[in-house]
């Protein structure tokens, strides 16, 4: 999941080289894989570097460990959500359309990468700092986004944080039961559509 530059353990391990960007994206690559299908506790660095088809020492080149990585992944993973729904925001549109643009895009994320719930569900109790970060950090993007739709006169002036928070939970566990519970059960689109109607009915200005 290319999200950019992808997220060493420390700032004096970042990669210089285009060739060392190419291997640590292959570990995290690698690490989601591994922690997806293994979980933290019983996956391991060999396992991570068979998977990417590296030497041992180039993991340990940006990484001191396996928690190290593992807090990289989540941060990368958080990243990669970012940039699925900042793309998927690019046109213009009203602020409930881009409330489904932005859940379609997540659906689609989660559908392509299922392994996100488990890892960042395991965060929480690995790397609790970066599991926090990342419901923290999109639910001001949510709430940005509806702050920025309230002053262009398109939902209520009242909205506040935990409007984002329960537009956020809704979208979590939307993504957990038609992405990756029930791939094909409905399309993103519809289920996007459906809570759209939701959000419509309960945030929308009044005309």
């Amino acid at each position: 999941m290319d999200t950019g530059t992808p997220a060493a353990a420390d700032t004096n391990k970042q990669p210089r080289t285009e060739r060392g960007r190419r291997t640590l994206r292959k570990l995290l690559d690698a690490a989601a894989v591994e922690f997806g299908e293994r979980g933290f506790h019983d996956a391991s660095i060999s396992g991570i570097t068979a998977r990417a088809g590296t030497a041992l020492g180039s993991f340990y080149t940006y990484f001191d460990s396996k928690e190290a990585i593992f807090q990289a992944l989540v941060r990368d993973m958080s990243e990669a959500v970012k940039v699925a729904a900042r793309e998927a925001l690019a046109e213009p549109a009203s602020a409930l359309e881009r409330e489904r643009a932005a859940l379609t895009a997540f659906l689609r994320f989660a559908a392509e990468h299922k392994e996100v719930y488990r890892i960042i569900d395991e965060a929480e109790f690995v790397d609790p700092e970066s599991y926090r970060q990342h419901y923290e950090t999109t639910g001001a993007r949510i709430l940005d986004r509806l702050r920025e739709g309230a002053r262009k006169g398109e939902l209520r002036a009242d909205l506040e944080e935990a409007h984002a928070w329960a537009i956020m939970g809704m979208n979590v566990f939307l993504g957990l039961r038609y992405a990756v519970w029930g791939e094909g059960d409905l399309p993103a689109e519809r289920v996007a559509a459906i809570a759209g109607d939701l959000l419509a009915k309960g945030i929308a200005v009044d005309r």
